[in-house]
């Protein structure tokens, strides 16, 4: 204490809530100097103020200690009763890990026996053996992970988690950070699990007080990040992170960094991803250092120091659930090969698109960016070349001709490409026609992929008495379009690309067969798709087809015998309780999903002599 009494040190929240603010006397004016430039974000707000990042300051409040006058230092009673969680989470963290690194299971507090008495009576949602066993771990922890697999249901049982502390008045809000696509989940199960549903609002501007349920993009963290702070202040919020591998950056990144600031202020802080280390070792890291800042994010370092992602996954395992693959006890999905033969004039053009590139040099071969546009214009040329001839717009149909004319035989390449659909009609739009038609005839409805946007508008055309339904990027009635896929009797199929619709969204309710137009190199992007169809809740019994749709002697061969590899490599991690490398399809490091040996399939096919 000072001469006058009063406290040598002030700690209380900047007005942000992301920060702490240090005020000294003025005869501790260098005491203080030297106390900020300790910490790594610390800086001087004039001679007797300084402020620090609130997870900077919770990970270090050891040095504390080191202050001349520790009897003097006063907190404000939100900050105190903030520092005092973190340092009885560290507590938690240590003993869990050290059970971890021993070998031994750690008792919880909450069995799945409990699981459903602490829900309470507004709970009405059915869950799952392993749903019910997660969210008994999870409440057993302050805060945690769920890394299960995707389509495992991981957003009811984030709400479950949520019913039960609700229930034992430790929260009175939830803030949801997720990509808009997850959105209509978190709407549905609000909707599903309550007897009365939770006020839901999509974050614009300014979050209403009145809103139970808040939900936000990553995108919009950084720009409203003291709006979401007061709301999460307000009052005692949990704090979930859907699709959490979207900030593994960390502090290093904007997500992050956005993340970092807002989670201390939450009671309870929760994770969501089937991904959590796309990349190894460190994404882990970032991610539980959101889910235990402060003196709990130094344990998880030290769990991770080593760099070996096995082992980090074994001493980490009290920290997180998961569930497997196999514990969704899924009907299998039926994946079928069509091979579709490309028609003369077709034919030509793929061979010719093929051998352009062979006039560059090794070093440009060795560009992942131009051959990325190679291997674009050849997945186009394998469904039709004329996809590669600019029309109108990005989204102008191709303009087929019933019957095809005759082609010229003295005519250009280029003339061929541009006029092809005259000529002919693609095979794979042919398999996909027949496909679809057959399936109506069943009264089963269709869902076709195509990475590219002319694709889906030229399909749409051409199936347009099956009423579809198309989403793409460029679709300003998304959820209009989805909706009659759903509801509407009439509308048979709905066609979409992996970038629009592969993620948090689910139609296995009214849709069982899906047709793939066409492929990248991207496994994840691949395996999310599929999980649109196939996932939690298909009924016993239910028959889920999937057809692939190759055209021989192109590059769709490569990519599925690709794919084939690298999909069984997944399916073993998927089947793996601990957290392995498992690729991010939101982040690919090289387009298209590319990797080294995905580009050396890419170069024998551009100089395999047979095609």
């Amino acid at each position: 204490m000072t001469v006058s009494g009063e406290p040598s040190l002030r700690l209380s929240f900047h007005e942000t809530r992301t920060k702490v603010i240090l005020r000294a006397q003025s005869e501790s004016h260098e005491q203080l100097v030297r106390l900020a430039a300790r910490f790594g974000s610390g800086s001087q707000r004039g001679a007797l103020a300084a402020e620090v990042d609130l997870e900077d300051f919770l990970s270090h409040l050891a040095f504390l200690s080191q202050w001349h006058d520790p009897a003097g230092v006063s907190f404000s009673p939100d900050l105190k009763a903030l520092a005092e969680g973190s340092v009885k989470d560290s507590q938690a963290v240590d003993s869990r890990l050290a059970a971890g690194r021993q070998g031994l299971e750690f008792s919880e507090t909450v069995t799945p026996v409990d699981v459903p008495g602490r829900l309470g009576t507004a709970w009405r949602a059915p869950l799952a053996e392993f749903q019910t066993r997660d969210i008994a771990k999870l409440l057993s922890l302050t805060h945690g992970a769920n890394f299960s697999v995707p389509g495992a249901g991981k957003t009811r049982a984030a709400m479950a988690v949520y019913a039960a502390l609700r229930h034992a008045g430790k929260v009175r809000r939830l803030l949801v950070v997720s990509p808009k696509s997850a959105y209509e989940a978190w709407q549905d199960e609000s909707e599903h699990c309550f007897t009365a549903p939770l006020t839901v609002r999509v974050f614009e501007r300014r979050p209403s007080t009145d809103v139970e349920l808040l939900l936000v993009n990553y995108e919009r963290l950084s720009r409203y990040q003291k709006d979401l702070a007061d709301w999460l202040s307000a009052a005692p919020a949990l704090m979930v992170l859907d699709e959490a591998h979207r900030m593994k950056l960390g502090v290093r990144g904007t997500y992050g960094t956005a993340c970092m600031a807002l989670g201390p202020l939450a009671r309870h802080r929760l994770i969501l991803t089937g991904t959590p280390a796309p990349n190894g070792v460190k994404d882990l890291e970032s991610l539980l250092s959101f889910v235990w800042p402060g003196h709990g994010r130094r344990a998880v370092d030290k769990a991770v120091a080593g760099g070996d992602l096995a082992h980090a996954s074994k001493i980490l395992r009290p920290l997180f659930t998961r569930t497997t693959k196999n514990e969704l006890d899924l009907p299998p999905a039926d994946v079928r090969v069509h091979y579709v033969d490309l028609p003369p004039a077709h034919r030509e053009l793929y061979s010719a698109l093929r051998k352009r590139p062979h006039g560059a040099t090794n070093a440009e071969q060795d560009e992942f960016s131009r051959l990325g546009k190679v291997l674009v214009y050849l997945i186009m040329a394998s469904t039709s070349p004329k996809l590669l001839d600019k029309g109108a717009d990005r989204y102008d149909p191709l303009p087929f001709i019933f019957p095809p004319y005759e082609p010229p035989r003295d005519g250009s390449l280029r003339d061929l490409m541009r006029d092809l659909p005259h000529y002919e009609m693609s095979p794979k739009y042919e398999a996909v026609l027949r496909t679809v038609a057959e399936n109506a005839r069943l009264g089963r409805k269709t869902l076709v992929w195509s990475t590219f946007v002319r694709n889906l508008t030229t399909l749409g055309i051409a199936l347009e008495k099956f009423h579809p339904a198309v989403v793409h990027g460029g679709s300003i009635d998304r959820d209009e379009q989805i909706r009659r896929f759903r509801q509407d009797p009439d509308c048979m199929v709905m066609l979409s690309n992996p970038a629009t619709l592969g993620e948090g969204i689910s139609l296995h309710h009214v849709c069982h067969d899906a047709v793939y137009l066409d492929r990248d190199f991207s496994a994840g992007r691949f395996l999310q798709s599929l999980d649109r169809i196939h996932r939690l809740g298909l009924k016993t019994g239910t028959e889920t087809r999937i057809t692939v749709l190759i055209a021989r002697g192109t590059i769709d061969e490569e990519i599925h015998n690709r794919l084939g590899k690298k999909l069984d490599f997944m399916g073993k991690i998927l089947d793996d309780p601990s957290v392995q490398e498992l690729a991010d399809p939101d982040e690919e490091v090289a387009p298209w999903g590319m990797d080294i040996k995905d580009l050396r399939a890419l170069l024998e096919h551009l100089d395999d002599p047979k095609i």
